[in-house]
């Protein structure tokens, strides 16, 4: 590699910033191992931070996570680079050399306060992605609340570059004329945690999301059960209205060869039961149903968890949605057989329509891989080389992998997938010495 002298070295390279990849950065930290750490949005967290809570104790996930995050940006073993992306990664003798490319933020990281002040001024308002397009943000915005670093970026797509976040910029952070930057890299190993992609919606066209107002996501329904919600309580998108009557869709893009997703993701089931419970609290007049194949409650606690949400009349409804049909006051009628009772083809009307959206693989991360080729299991996941006594290990020798870039899982089986992975990559770099 060229410009030898300006290569960053270090003795672990994660890939991803979620729970895995904190989980798997800081216990190789406090190891006394070099880790860059690799996400390619402009916060540390992943998906988690963005969770009301967790299942089946309810605990509030920022809780959880938010410490995580915070632990992870002062540990001084750790570098992290966010708004980033893997450009290449080719193994060279018992060392891993590449590209990282830092995107431009267009805002000084290092200067910026995090004040806002810029959002205030900003006359731009777009959909905010951070809540699922339910609401609205500024061109200029920090992504969420809790968001480490807590630093403004600017959305030059959308950016009518009328200078106003410039002028009020108390720092004098603003910069448009920043470029990407190239970072060269050598690592001895690799740990891959880029976690899951969440099932386009949009593809069951059956059922109605994007055309329908009131079918909505379950993360667009879990954004509306946080602590910062875009809203003052739970509202139908269409009209602004509380629901009196909520349906909640399970395996939707999941157990489906339609849709190329034969597998179960094994974390809708309890997460619709999940918000099943805090809907109750939210809204306590309102009626739940949930619709489903099968209700697979496996972990520990999970049955009780389930057994309590039936206790609390929310309906379980074994029967495969065939469609969803909207109605002019923006009610939603659902047809379905109802196994239970003879197979029997019903209709049921609901005023809001939720679906529980499976997870897809995100295996982006490995068309990066020189020379050597980083397999893919059947599915689409990174491939396990050994799944049951070293689930860890990758096709290439040094490259490990964890969390739900492995194949779907919950919260408590990521951390553990991650704990696994980092003692499988000290295992490896100490063999070499």
């Amino acid at each position: 590699m060229d410009n030898q002298d300006k290569v960053q070295k270090f003795d672990v390279m994660v890939i991803g910033g979620g729970i895995a990849g904190e989980e798997a950065a800081l216990n190789l930290a406090k190891m006394g191992f070099k880790i860059i750490l690799v996400e390619k949005d402009y916060s540390i967290g992943g998906k988690m931070v963005h969770l009301s809570k967790v299942f089946p104790t309810l605990d509030c996930s920022a809780c959880i996570t938010t410490p995580k995050m915070s632990e992870t940006t002062r540990e001084p073993n750790i570098t992290i680079k966010t708004y980033s992306e893997i450009k290449e990664i080719e193994k060279s003798g018992n060392h891993f050399i590449g590209k990282i490319i830092k995107k431009p933020r267009f805002v000084d990281e290092d200067t910026c306060t995090g004040c806002q002040l810029c959002e205030d001024v900003c006359p731009v308002s777009v959909d905010d992605q951070y809540q699922y397009d339910l609401v609205g943000r500024k061109a200029i915005y920090i992504p969420f609340a809790i968001a480490l670093p807590k630093v403004a970026a600017i959305d030059l797509d959308n950016c009518i570059l009328c200078g106003a976040c410039e002028k009020v910029c108390p720092a004098n952070s603003i910069d448009f004329t920043e470029k990407p930057e190239e970072i060269l890299f050598e690592v001895t190993s690799v740990l891959i945690a880029t976690g899951f992609n969440l099932f386009d919606a949009g593809k069951k066209v059956e059922y109605g999301y994007g055309r329908y107002k009131n079918v909505i996501h379950a993360m667009q329904m879990e954004r509306q059960l946080v602590p910062t919600r875009p809203f003052n309580t739970v509202l139908r998108p269409k009209d602004g209205k509380s629901p009196d009557n909520i349906a909640y869709v399970l395996c939707t893009g999941s157990r489906d060869k339609s849709v190329g997703n034969p597998i179960c993701s094994q974390i809708c089931c309890m997460y619709s039961i999940k918000q099943a419970q805090l809907l109750m609290g939210a809204l306590p007049m309102a009626d739940v149903t949930i619709y489903y194949i099968d209700i697979r409650a496996y972990g520990k606690g999970f049955q009780e968890f389930y057994q309590q949400t039936k206790d609390m009349d929310v309906e379980f409804v074994k029967g495969k949605i065939a469609k969803i049909e909207e109605k002019e006051d923006g009610n939603l009628e659902l047809f379905y057989e109802d196994i239970e009772n003879g197979g029997k083809v019903k209709t049921a009307e609901h005023d809001m329509v939720v679906l529980a959206v499976g997870l897809l693989p995100n295996n982006e991360i490995a068309s990066v891989f020189k020379d050597e080729e980083l397999e893919l299991d059947p599915f689409n996941y990174i491939k396990q080389k050994d799944k049951l006594i070293n689930p860890a290990l990758t096709s290439i020798d040094g490259v490990f992998v964890a969390g739900t870039a492995a194949s779907p899982m919950d919260i408590p089986d990521t951390i553990l997938s991650a704990g696994a992975a980092s003692a499988e990559v000290a295992g490896y770099i100490r063999s070499l010495k």
